[in-house]
Parts: C-alpha cells; structure tokens; sequence
C-alpha cells in the first residue's frame, strides 16, 4: 500500500543490513508523518520467533501437545531469539522517528496467540478437557515468556514509543474463541502482567482485539486497557461501543474494513467525518481502519479515509 501511494519501491530494504534497514524506515516514517499521523504504528510478533510455530499463521501440526513436549519445549531461549531478530529492526525504527514523533506499538501477539502458534486451535480445545494439568500451564509459562520480552523490549525502546500494544484475538464474529471462564482465569493473568510493566514505565496500553468479546471486556477495563481496538460492524456499529465504553477507555478504529473495501471515496469520506463527528465528543478517540490494511483495500479508498480525517480536524495538507 505503501510503495502504491509513495510510487517507491522499498519492502526489500527490511532484509538488508543496517544501512538497508536505516534507509527503509526512513522511508516508512517518513509516510506516516507525511500523511498526518500523531503517531507511527510499529510492531514484531512474539509467534514468529517461537519454536516449532506456524499451528496457527501457517496451518502446521504445532510442537506442544503433551506434557513432555511442555517439558522439552526451549521457553528460556524465546526472549534472547525475539532480540536476535527483532532489536535491529526496533533500533532502525527508532533511529529515524521524525522529530516530535514517536510510535504505537511494541512485541505483538498476546499469550492466547502465541500459545494456538504452537498448539493449534482445536487441540487446545481439546486440551482443556483432556489434559486438565496442561492447559493451565500452558499459559502460566507462555505468560512468563512474554513478561519477560516486554520487560527487555520497555528497557531498551520505550522511549521511541507514546504508546504500547499488542493484538490478541479472543473471539469470532459470534462468540469468544474460549470461554469467558477461562479467558478470565488463564488470559487476563498474562495480560495484567504486560499491563502492569506498560503502566509502570507511564505508558498507555492498548489492546487490539477482534470478535465478539462483550462477555470480557468489563473484565479487560478491569485490568487496566486504556484503549481497544478493532470493530466490525457485523459485531457491532462503532457507536455501540463508544456508548458502551467510551466512558471508562479510548476507542481507537472506527471504519469497518468492508467500507473501505466496497464503498466509493465519497461514501467514505462521509462516514468517516460522522464518525469523528460522534466519537470525538463522547470519549478518547482515534480514527482508523477497523482491523489492519489489508492488501485489496483500494489505495484510493485508504487515501478518502486519510483525506477526511485531516479535513475534519482543519489540516492542511503537506501531501
């Protein structure tokens, strides 16, 4: 979407070394500046690096399935294998913020994630009645990992961050993926713990979630989200949730990705100036896609809800 817009091709320049990577982010900040952004969204997955993965990016069988393969599972070595991979990119990023910018973001996935990674969804459903030791650990242990990478990732980068994230996608557009029982009693644990090392270093917090999460999410205010995003209109229309919640947390989003794909740039246009028109004035607010940019979004859509945004706040255009 980037290199469409810019007319620039750069993607390769993120494999590189560290004159490559200088030079893409450069480039990448330089966009989000160029486009009026507050702030520039920027993150690595934690699943990525994680041993045996890919049960649920890539469709494989997973690693962790019994007791034993928990046991033998390499935990102590994720943290050192997320910095291998991922502190020169961080320190890219950081290095060529432009002035008075800082970014959104941090080490993605939350430990719901991470685990179906190397699980896989449906047998960790299957777990959770056959291996009643397991499953519980499970998170215990995974939310030790991710403790520990954010606690690494604040001491080296927070001050190249206005605010930290992940995305951990609890539900489907019917229902929570778990229970709100254990979602409660083995997912929210690890997230207060990333929460509470986010707080600690006087950064905000905010979770990306899809689905149908309603039955949790007085839960997830509980434990300290200052923002949520994500929204799909066929869960619920955005003002739902600003009517909802708006008073206890930010909403960050606000148009659904079928907008953007489907509609013409006035219709767009027109929806996005009534949505900050009524989320603006009813809570902490921030304009953006319901769910990440995908590859089909027309750049001319992208650029309508851009456009409207800056044009509803009185920008003058620097692009």
């Amino acid at each position: 979407m980037i290199e469409d817009i810019i007319n620039k091709k750069f993607s390769d320049l993120i494999n590189g070394g560290k004159p490559e990577l200088n030079e893409y982010f450069r480039i990448y900040n330089n966009f989000f500046e160029d486009m009026g952004y507050d702030a520039i969204p920027f993150e690595c997955i934690i699943s990525d690096v994680l041993p045996g993965n890919k049960a649920l990016y890539g469709h494989e069988p997973g690693s962790v399935h019994t007791m034993e393969d928990f046991n033998k599972y390499p935990w102590e070595k994720v943290p050192e294998l997320f910095k291998e991979k991922y502190y020169p990119l961080f320190q890219a990023f950081s290095n060529n913020l432009p002035a008075g910018m800082k970014g959104v973001g941090g080490p993605g996935n939350g430990v719901f994630e991470c685990i179906q990674d190397i699980v896989g969804y449906e047998k960790l459903c299957i777990m959770k009645y056959e291996d009643e030791e397991l499953f519980p650990l499970l998170f215990q242990k995974m939310g030790d990992v991710i403790e520990q990478i954010w606690k690494d990732f604040i001491q080296t980068f927070s001050n190249a961050y206005c605010i930290m994230r992940f995305g951990d996608d609890l539900g489907y557009k019917t229902s929570t993926l778990l229970s709100p029982d254990d979602i409660r009693e083995h997912i929210l644990p690890a997230y207060k713990r990333v929460i509470n090392v986010v707080h600690g270093n006087q950064h905000p917090f905010v979770l990306h979630c899809c689905g149908k999460i309603f039955p949790v999410m007085d839960d997830l205010i509980g434990i300290g989200i200052n923002a949520k995003h994500s929204n799909e209109d066929q869960i619920a229309p955005f003002p739902y949730w600003v009517d909802t919640y708006g008073d206890r947390i930010a909403l960050f989003g606000g148009i659904d990705m079928d907008h953007l794909v489907r509609e013409d740039e006035k219709q767009i246009a027109e929806l996005v100036k009534e949505t900050c028109a009524y989320a603006s004035k009813r809570c902490g607010f921030a304009l953006g896609s319901g769910n990440s940019i995908a590859p089909y979004v027309p750049a001319a859509n992208y650029l309508a809800m851009n456009r409207a945004a800056r044009e509803f706040r009185g920008e003058k255009f620097r692009t």
